[in-house]
């Protein structure tokens, strides 16, 4: 099980970099969808199948679905691609890397504090379920009305 949490953590690190390098805007689709099935790995090893579960039906699946009809409907052509290489050069990575290890210092850092055990819980749907509905229900509403609004703006600013 150690062996397959390293490699999905591996393939979902270099699939996120090819979603950043690629000009393609429909392989870096391929290749974000491809991250979040192993991020869904990830978690259903961790022991929260659940939330692997959620992870690939509702991000990998709904979620890249309407991306895909987002972009296709934009309909962007060679310009944008010129433009998205332009974006590439090596001097535009250098601030995002020393912000990148800077993260990862101060994760290493807390990494070496933990004294304890950490103690795995199980969580049900139901417990899940009854957050949603409950007093997390104004945050799921408002997180489906900001997806709305970013459909229809996105649909106005396409439209000739």
């Amino acid at each position: 099980m150690t062996t397959l949490f390293y490699l999905a953590g591996a393939i979902a690190v270099i699939s996120t970099f090819a979603v950043i390098v690629q000009t393609n805007i429909v392989h870096a689709l391929l290749y974000l969808i491809l991250s979040l099935l192993s991020v869904a790995v990830v978690f259903y090893v961790l022991g929260a199948p659940f939330a692997a579960v959620l992870e690939a039906i509702v991000y990998a699946g709904a979620i890249m679905v309407l991306f895909l009809f987002v972009i296709m409907m934009l309909n962007l052509g060679q310009h944008t691609r010129e433009q998205e290489r332009g974006w590439l050069a090596a001097r535009v990575f250098i601030a995002p890397a020393i912000m990148a290890a800077l993260l990862l210092g101060q994760l290493l850092s807390v990494i070496g504090q933990v004294s304890h055990d950490v103690e795995i819980t199980r969580v049900g749907v139901l417990e899940v379920s009854g957050l949603l509905f409950g007093p997390y229900v104004l945050a799921v509403e408002l997180a489906s009305i900001l997806l709305l609004a970013g459909l229809v703006a996105a649909y106005h600013l396409a439209k000739k």
